[in-house]
């Protein structure tokens, strides 16, 4: 249950209550452990993060069970009693032939797979730089695949890796929570020791245990499992001490991009074919997908990616809208801005607590997430969706990290397996 202060000494302290976090913590409680659960935000979820609008669960954070029939949060869905909507994603088709006909749209879809099959090509010969370098300079649709690059990694092909790009494993089945994943995780957390309003700004491996300064006291542990995005730990506003400057290298190479949310209501959607999806321009990475109707509602789920997104986040919510407002108009006539109205907008990186969305491997830098999940003296475990290797970007990726985290700190205490019993 959340406690108003964390203990002075606990066996395990996990910072963070997000996926990773949660999973760590239910992971642990099978033991004879103390464990705490250090929560810088007022609520568990992390970036699963579910608002009620009007009865409705809005997904401002992950909303797609990503490769679902792998998925262990998939699992865990159906076990605890929430429904799964099993509607196949609407990313392959286009609600309308305005701007791309049926023709077009094979087009991009071989344009895509091409360049997906020079990626894993290149990767197989080893080669890691800019997955940009890899756009046939002569194809018309290298902007819509960058934009879609935004959406997949938060960030453009020119600052992602080729090996960590092409290291990410999709089976295609993408499943959803309709009353949200968001709900889901916080489902899971329900009974952790999550203390709240606890931030760590320091954990200090100087001595024989270590020392978590945060913001409700000083905690003390015999192993700590660090769950934090990225981009908290290579700017050192979660700080160890002494520094690990090969870790500290590995979080910089990993930081998070940024893909944001908009949720819009639409009057007379029964135009749209629910589930569908409508790009703007094809002609730039500057523009945004939007998925009509999802779950059927009355309603415009926009996507926006790396640049764009930041971009319009340091303009405020109001701009996301704005900018939406004006591709619909361009698509679907000017009337259309009359029959659309925002709801709420994601602010991932504004966010002190992420600071971005979900993280990619810049250029050079392939084994980042491996070394980042180093243990440093065997007793500080770091795990997330930036330390997953094939599941990043995920909340099942980061579940699966904290779990993998939590077996590491059990083997440290003396109770659990050694790796090759595995």
């Amino acid at each position: 249950m959340p406690a108003d202060r964390p203990p002075s000494f606990v066996d395990v302290a996990v910072v963070g209550a997000g996926a990773a976090g949660i999973a760590a913590a239910r992971a642990l409680a099978q033991a004879p452990l103390d464990v705490v659960v250090l929560e810088a935000r007022d609520r568990i979820g992390g970036r699963a993060h579910t608002i009620d609008i009007n009865g409705a669960g809005l997904d401002m954070g992950c909303g797609w069970l990503h490769s679902a029939d792998e998925n262990v949060l998939a699992d865990l869905a159906e076990t605890e009693g929430f429904a799964i909507d099993r509607t196949p994603p609407p990313w392959r088709s286009q609600a309308f032939n305005h701007e791309t006909s049926p023709g077009d749209q094979a087009a991009f879809g071989a344009a895509f797979a091409a360049f997906d099959a020079r990626v894993a090509e290149a990767a197989r010969r080893g080669e890691d730089g800019p997955a940009a370098t890899l756009f046939d300079p002569a194809e018309p649709w290298n902007g819509r695949i960058d934009a879609i690059s935004g959406a997949l990694n938060g960030a453009r092909f020119a600052e992602v890796s080729i090996q960590d790009y092409d290291a990410y494993r999709d089976t295609g089945v993408n499943w959803r929570v309709p009353v949200g994943y968001g709900r889901l995780v916080e489902h899971l957390g329900a009974g952790a020791p999550v203390v709240f309003q606890c931030p760590v700004s320091r954990i200090d491996r100087s001595g024989p245990v270590l020392r978590l300064e945060t913001a409700r006291g000083v905690v003390e542990a015999r192993a700590v499992i660090l769950t934090v995005p990225t981009g908290l730990l290579s700017t050192e506003a979660v700080r160890i001490d002494p520094p690990v400057p090969d870790w500290l290298e590995a979080a910089a190479g990993a930081p998070l991009g940024l893909a944001s949310k908009l949720h819009m209501t639409v009057t007379g959607a029964e135009d749209f074919p629910p589930d569908s999806q409508l790009w703007g321009r094809r002609d730039t990475a500057d523009t945004a997908g939007y998925h009509l109707r999802p779950f059927g509602r009355p309603m415009i789920e926009a996507y926006f990616g790396a640049g764009l997104a930041w971009g319009l986040e340091a303009e405020g919510q109001a701009a996301f809208f704005a900018f939406a407002a004006d591709e619909f108009a361009s698509l679907l006539g000017s009337g259309f801005r009359r029959r659309i109205e925002p709801v709420a907008a994601s602010m991932w990186g504004a966010d002190p607590w992420s600071r971005g969305a979900y993280s990619h491997v810049l250029p050079g830098q392939a084994g980042a997430r491996s070394r980042l999940k180093a243990p440093i003296e065997n007793r500080i475990f770091t795990a997330g969706e930036g330390t997953s290797e094939d599941f990043y970007g995920t909340a099942h990726g980061a579940w699966m990290e904290g779990e993998r985290a939590a077996r590491q700190a059990l083997r440290r205490l003396g109770l659990g397996p050694p790796p090759e019993a595995r």
